[in-house]
């Protein structure tokens, strides 16, 4: 009988997924410009003797990390879950950067296993000098296999460094080293073949359902909620548009602490008594207040209309909160408790 996290061998066994992305792109035919058509064991070649594991792998899509959904991440999801109930140690998911930080919070926020669930990808392609996909697949496996990455949800692996979920960001568009987590920094290091945490694990919310494609096949709750960013001059009508469209809920990436022009404020007003709102800072790094200012589309005046503030969590990472949420049926209530929960640091 296997025991668990350990294959007959001894050695922890390491579930690997690929859903496509960089990592996985070359250039074939006549097509202009690299595209996803590696698979997971084209990746992991011989890495998995290297250090000592055992990997079982998987091939569950092969696009850009920009068409990836929320159907495919619950597949992807489910599949984790087998591996870990199969004996897995931990799990790493590949795929593409552009939506790497949305992906991780989402299974930050419904994994609920002391197995790590590790995502990582590549900057540069593997035809480019040097590409760093092999050495962020070895880091993932490496941080995916120690038993102090449990209890730790999950992380996101590049160049060395191990970020929590709720914090990780894409912060340069192209260079190798475009993750960062402000304000609090990567939580590990991977250095000669192990990682180092500087930290005990922390407190995790519990984890919400995952959510579930729409009976019919139809768009999912998730696919529907848009994210609206406030600007100079903003009247407030691309609110009232997507309101009008038939959104289930609304993320605003707001200016500076959770403010919006008096336009948008409106728009906000009159979408409130049918769908929620949540305001998160468009900044990049920094919370929402709550009692500071006081003038139309201010923070205070936002939240005694009703709307919900996402607190430290960054505009794109609320919008996948509120997508859980709604994909689980939940009220107000049950938003605004989650996001207190998730959003704050206390």
């Amino acid at each position: 009988m296997m025991c668990k996290a350990h294959t007959k061998t001894g050695r922890p066994l390491v579930a690997v997924a690929s859903l496509g992305g960089t990592i996985t792109m070359t250039t074939s035919g006549a097509a202009a410009g690299v595209r996803p058509e590696l698979r997971a064991e084209d990746l992991l070649g011989g890495l998995a003797e290297q250090l000592d594991i055992d990997v079982r792998a998987a091939t569950l899509a092969t696009v850009p990390g920009a068409s990836l959904d929320f159907d495919t991440l619950g597949d992807c999801y489910d599949w984790a879950a087998g591996q870990v109930a199969a004996g897995a140690a931990g799990v790493v998911v590949v795929q593409g950067t552009d939506t790497l930080e949305e992906t991780a919070y989402f299974f930050e926020t419904v994994w609920p296993y002391q197995e790590p669930l590790v995502v990582t990808g590549a900057m540069r392609h593997p035809a480019l000098p040097g590409a760093d996909g092999p050495a962020n697949l070895v880091a993932a496996l490496t941080v995916a296999a120690a038993p102090a990455s449990r209890s730790r949800g999950c992380v996101l692996v590049m160049g060395d460094e191990v970020h929590l979920a709720r914090w990780v960001r894409k912060a340069n568009s192209s260079r190798p080293d475009a993750f960062s987590s402000a304000p609090t920094g990567p939580v590990a290091a991977v250095t000669e073949g192990a990682v180092h945490y500087f930290h005990p694990p922390g407190i995790r919310p519990p984890a919400l359902e995952r959510p579930r494609p729409r009976p019919g096949g139809t768009d999912s709750v998730a696919a529907r909620v848009p994210l609206v960013e406030a600007t100079l001059d903003d009247s407030g009508e691309l609110l009232d548009a997507v309101v009008a469209a038939g959104a289930p809920g609304v993320v605003v990436a707001a200016t500076g602490v959770g403010h919006v022009s008096q336009g948008v404020a409106d728009a906000i007003e009159r979408a409130l008594p049918n769908l929620p709102v949540v305001v998160a800072s468009r900044a990049g790094s920094g919370t929402t207040f709550r009692r500071t200012y006081g003038f139309r589309g201010s923070e205070s005046d936002l939240l005694a209309m009703g709307v919900t503030m996402a607190g430290w969590l960054c505009p794109r990472k609320a919008r996948v909160l509120l997508c859980t949420l709604l994909a689980a049926g939940a009220e107000r209530e049950w938003i605004e408790e989650e996001f207190r929960r998730r959003g704050d640091l206390g």
